[in-house]
Order: structure tokens, then sequence, then C-alpha cells
């Protein structure tokens, strides 16, 4: 039982240094580049050894995706409840969203930019990728009225694009904060920028 409890560790540590060096491929050189062969000697293993893990690129590439949603729902948690105020909550959010995706841009790419295997917005969608979406419906709800959820996409749909337009350099780097400002107000119907409500 001993062995099998090493192999099994074993198996578990590549599986995560495959993704940990896809991941870190990825952020240096783009998704683009990023190809069995290259990550198989990154990690200094055949490339049949990936394929005892993932079947594809894509898989490793939605496990990161995975990997990335987990990361960012517990960020838009610390950021909604690090205040009581459901506004401030809301532009907390909002921050950390596109801090996160200016952060890791090709994590996050991964998780909402790539073609993938996941499904989204379906009674079948991973638990996990459901919780991070009530993670903004909870920020969005004192704001919604009857009707959360398609408050939450049109709010979401707002991050989405700022992040991804940033990301290719389509928006004024310098007016970020402002962008995020007129967002909250609009959604808020109050100023939200720090010490004014």
């Amino acid at each position: 039982m001993p062995t099998q409890s090493r192999r099994e560790r074993a198996r578990a540590e590549r599986h995560d240094l495959i993704l940990r060096t896809a991941r870190e491929l990825a952020e240096s050189v783009g998704w683009g580049a990023v190809t069995t062969r290259r990550l198989a000697e990154a990690v200094d293993y055949s490339q049949p050894v990936l394929y005892g893990h993932f079947k594809n690129m894509d898989a490793i590439a939605d496990a990161v995706a995975l990997q990335g949603v987990e990361e960012l729902m517990t960020v838009l948690r610390d950021a909604r409840t690090s205040t009581p105020d459901p506004t401030a909550g809301l532009r907390a959010l909002a921050t950390a969203y596109l801090e996160y995706a200016s952060d890791h841009p090709a994590v996050y790419e991964a998780i909402f930019v790539r073609p993938t295997g996941l499904t989204f917005a379906s009674t079948d969608s991973p638990a996990l990728l459901k919780a991070a979406f009530g993670e903004i419906q909870d920020a969005v709800a004192p704001f919604a009225g009857d009707d959360p959820e398609t408050l939450t996409e049109v709010f979401w749909s707002a991050l989405h694009g700022q992040a991804t337009l940033a990301h290719v350099s389509r928006l004024r780097p310098t007016h970020t904060r402002a962008r995020v400002d007129l967002l909250i107000t609009r959604f808020s119907g109050k100023n939200s920028s720090p010490g004014g409500e």
C-alpha cells in the first residue's frame, strides 16, 4: 500500500507540474506557442507522459482555466466582502476582476477567451463556474430588482469587455479607475469613487 501511495503522490506531482508549467509558458509566450512538445520539453517528460494525464493541449488549457476560476472566485469573494456597503463592494469586486485579468492574462484567456470544452451558462456547468458567477451576482443583487441574473450578465460583460480591450491596448490605461467609477455609478445610481457616495 505505501508503494501505491507513492505512485499516486508522484502522479499528482506530475499533474501539478504540467499545469504549472503550461500556465508559466502561456503567460510568457502566449497559448498559441504552447504545444505538447514544448510543454513536454519544459517539464522534462515525454509527450506520452503528458497524454497519460491529459487528452490533449485543450484539456490542459481547460484545467488551467478551472484553476483560474477557483482563484478568481476567491479574489472576487474577498473583494466583495471587504466592506458592508453594497456600492463599495461592487466597486471592489470590479476592481479586483480587472486586476486579476491584467495580472494573469494567459489564465484569463484560458477561462474566458480560448475555445473550451467547459460548459458555461447552462444547467450542466461545473459547480465551480456557477459559484464564480454567484460571486458576481451577489455583488450585483442589491441593485438588480427582479432579474439579478440578467443584470449580472450585463455587469460581467462590461468587465470582460474592459479586461479584453485593455489587454490588447485598445483602452487608455490612465482611465481604468474612471471607467470603473462610471460603471459602478451607472449600476448603483451612486457616486462610487472612494470617499464619495
